[in-house]
């Protein structure tokens, strides 16, 4: 019997562990700190031996197969334990794949990744696939594959999870966009987390489709060092394309299969011009799983968009107020601070991951009246927007944030919670996060 060790006990290695007890494994679970109720709870259930705030090497060291959730980094001295005794250290994902036949759609990216993942699912289920979503999102992989029996899995897969692959090959991938974040888990190298991405490739072949942003440096030049053997597929804003999507005078114009697929961008449920990129990238990858042009063009107009990212609240008093507490880097508030139209209160901060904030000084300089800081330590912020806005205010809670914002936004102006930074100073995780500012704005 193979003995699977799971080191982790969140999400990720919950539904690891509920995989490998469902395939006889011999199962064993740790997690240096305390494990949440909820999961404990499903250990029990399912008879896992597991234990809480410490890791017993003897215990697990004598593993066949070490998987470890994303969250823990490569270079801790347990993991270079485990190495060394010559044992197999791979990703829930990687795992999951092993034990899995279904059709894979992995979406990867610094930014989008999490509405691509989400539209791309929601126009699959509209066209009638049998079709789960998950990786980064909801359930887990593996745990769906213990539970269901999809015939298809659309996964967001973030760099970490990427870093634990050895097999796994998804049928079409997709990577929405490169930019710098998540610096201090790649010892600040951005070469080392440009080619953690592109390990979505790496074990593609000539049957595969590779769907890319050709409007990205980063991902251009990526292409040509890592040259991938998947059929290369491309979307851009800018220039138009032989074979993939692009902008033709505010149509998307979709180019694959030998047919051409039109649509307004007026009519996308969600916009701005990363929304309308993050569309081409599904659209090109529910079309290459054969999904009806008609089904593709109501979907793409009935699709509500993923929590937490440019997500509206309330309108108070003539105020609208926006969660995108998903935003944990500078391109995602890029993003977001693109599509105010009215002056805006910013709401920044959290831990900061090697930030640079100089690409946002012309859309503060334009859009931002107000910056409060949600967060321990603000000096970085302060001192990169400070000569920039005339107000700048610390808190140290979401309900102090809402309530400064609303003091000082008139109607007719926005309140945006865009942090750019993680969540890990003040909240449990940016969900976390985003529904305390929700609940905050309600009670106003």
């Amino acid at each position: 019997m193979q003995r699977v060790v799971i080191l982790g006990a969140g999400e990720s290695g919950v539904g690891t562990a509920i995989l490998a007890k469902k395939l006889e494994m011999d199962v064993f679970v740790s997690d240096a700190s305390e494990i949440k109720d909820l999961f404990q709870k499903q250990l029990i259930e399912k008879e896992i031996a597991f234990e809480c705030g410490k890791h017993t090497m003897d215990l697990i060291l004598n593993a066949d197969l070490v998987v470890k959730s994303p969250g823990i980094p490569d270079h801790i001295m347990l993991i270079e334990t485990i190495l060394s005794k010559g044992i197999s250290v791979i990703s829930e994902i990687e795992f999951a794949a092993r034990h899995n036949q279904a059709k894979l759609i992995g979406i990867t990216g610094s930014n989008g990744k999490t509405t691509t993942t989400l539209l791309t699912y929601h126009l699959l289920k509209e066209a009638g696939l049998h079709v789960g979503v998950g990786g980064n999102i909801g359930d887990s992989y593996a745990k769906q594959v213990a539970n269901n029996n999809f015939d298809t899995y659309v996964l967001e897969l973030s760099s970490f999870q990427l870093d634990g692959i050895e097999t796994f090959r998804p049928y079409v991938a997709v990577i929405t966009n490169i930019t710098p974040d998540h610096l201090d888990r790649y010892k600040y190298d951005f070469e080392k987390y440009i080619a953690s991405k592109f390990r979505i490739t790496k074990n593609q072949t000539a049957s595969d489709y590779l769907i890319y942003d050709a409007d990205d440096p980063v991902i251009v030049e990526g292409i040509k060092k890592h040259k991938p053997k998947a059929q290369l597929v491309s979307f851009s804003l800018i220039e138009k394309q032989k074979y993939g999507a692009y902008v033709d005078q505010n149509e998307i114009v979709i180019n694959t299969n030998k047919e051409e697929l039109r649509m307004s961008i007026s009519k996308l449920s969600l916009q701005g011009k990363h929304n309308t990129k993050n569309a081409m990238a599904a659209t090109l990858a529910a079309q290459l799983l054969k999904a009806r042009k008609k089904t593709i063009l109501e979907s793409l107009e009935s699709f509500e968009g993923a929590e937490h990212r440019l997500e509206h609240v309330l309108k108070v008093n003539g105020v609208e107020y926006i969660n995108d507490s998903k935003a944990t880097n500078v391109n995602a508030t890029f993003y977001a601070l693109e599509c105010m139209n009215n002056p805006t209160v910013w709401i920044v901060g959290g831990v900061d991951k090697g930030n640079d904030y100089t690409e946002l000084y012309p859309l503060v300089r334009e859009k931002v009246k107000a910056i409060i800081c949600l967060g321990f330590d603000n000096i970085k912020i302060k001192a990169a927007f400070g000569n920039i806005v005339d107000f700048i205010e610390e808190v140290e809670s979401a309900e102090a944030a809402v309530e400064i914002a609303y003091k000082l936004a008139d109607k007719g102006e926005t309140v945006l919670l865009s942090p750019a930074c993680a969540s890990f100073d003040l909240f449990d995780s940016y969900e976390d996060r985003g529904r305390k500012f929700k609940d905050a704005v309600r009670n106003l």
